[in-house]
Parts: structure tokens; C-alpha cells; sequence
């Protein structure tokens, strides 16, 4: 926060002295664009050293947690969701509830499921100590059969990190539909 502050000041004291200078209208709208981009780069850069996951530039690099963020602790209503013996073709939702249990806010900054059948929901704001939230859980077991073990791990600012929730389903093929099955 004090970063940003600072870079607020800046931008504005380097404004304040380009609209001073008697340059001509051309140079001083050259400067004035400079300075807005300076000031977008310069707030991107405070944005992105505070939540890392609000950096643009690589969506690979939201999934990593800042290691400079204090730590927290995460504690889940379940580690396993287990959707039973459901049908193959059946897209199934559940809730897995936690709290953090820290002394620090806690962020989340990706939840992946281990395939593209399961499909995770998270919280993109911070969950402050005490407080509870959701993640939800959707799998698809659309062309699968037979017992399913998959994973959804989650990056956050937790220790340890990651943490990993586990989903069963044990997916039953309708008579006929033998050929359509292929995991």
C-alpha cells in the first residue's frame, strides 16, 4: 500500500511539472501520453506486486502464490468429494467449504482440477482470518468408466502449498453404451 502511495506521488509531481514546461503542443502531448503509460505501467507493476494474480502479461504466472505474502492456514469441511456411482455422460456439482484459519487474509491464487473433467470455482478475493468460503466442484464423467480418483489443487498463500482436494466417482456404463466409453 505504501508503494502505491509513493507511485501516485511520483506521477503526480511528473505531471505536475510537464504541465509547467513552456514546450511546444506537440512535445508536451508526447510527454503527457508518456506519463499515462509510465503511471499504467507503474500501477500494474504496484497491482502485481501486491496480488500477483492481477498480472496480465503470463497466465501461467497467477498460479504461483507470491512467496513474500504471509502465511495463512486453510482448513476444508472435506478433503474428499465422492460423488458415488453416477452414470456415464453425468456432469455432478458439489461444495467443498473451508475457513481460514490464520492470523492473515487468504489468497487463493488458482484452483486446477487434474483433468479437464473436473472443473474448479474459487474465491478471487481475499478471505480474511475467521472467515469462511467455497470452492465448487464440477466433473463431467462424460466418455469415462469405472472408478475415477481426481485432484483439484489449490495455490495459496498457505502452509503447506499447495493443498489438494481428491474427487472420486465410480461411473457406470449404460448396456450399449460399452463403445462409447474410452477411460
Amino acid at each position: 500500500m505504501k508503494n502505491l502511495v509513493a507511485i501516485m506521488f511520483v506521477i503526480m509531481v511528473t505531471v505536475g511539472f510537464t504541465a509547467c514546461n513552456q514546450e511546444s503542443a506537440a512535445d508536451t502531448k508526447n510527454a503527457a501520453a508518456s506519463t499515462v503509460d509510465a503511471a499504467k505501467t507503474a500501477v500494474t507493476d504496484a497491482a502485481s506486486a501486491i496480488n500477483p494474480a492481477s498480472a496480465k502479461a503470463d497466465p501461467t504466472a497467477a498460479a504461483e502464490v507470491d512467496p513474500d505474502l504471509p502465511k495463512t492456514t486453510i482448513d476444508f469441511d472435506k478433503t474428499v468429494v465422492d460423488f458415488g456411482d453416477i452414470t456415464q455422460g453425468d456432469e455432478v456439482k458439489d461444495v467443498v467449504k473451508f475457513t481460514n484459519t490464520g492470523t492473515e487474509p487468504l489468497i487463493i491464487s488458482s484452483a486446477k482440477g487434474s483433468c479437464g473433467c473436473t472443473v474448479p470455482e474459487w474465491p478471487k478475493a481475499p478471505v480474511a482470518p475467521g472467515e469462511t468460503g467455497e470452492i465448487k466442484i464440477q466433473f463431467s464423467s462424460k466418455g469415462k468408466k469405472g472408478k475415477q480418483t481426481k485432484t483439484v489443487t489449490i495455490q495459496a498463500n498457505t502452509d503447506p502449498n499447495p493443498t489438494r482436494l481428491t474427487v472420486k466417482a465410480n461411473i457406470l456404463v449404460p448396456e450399449g453404451a460399452e463403445d462409447s466409453a474410452t477411460k
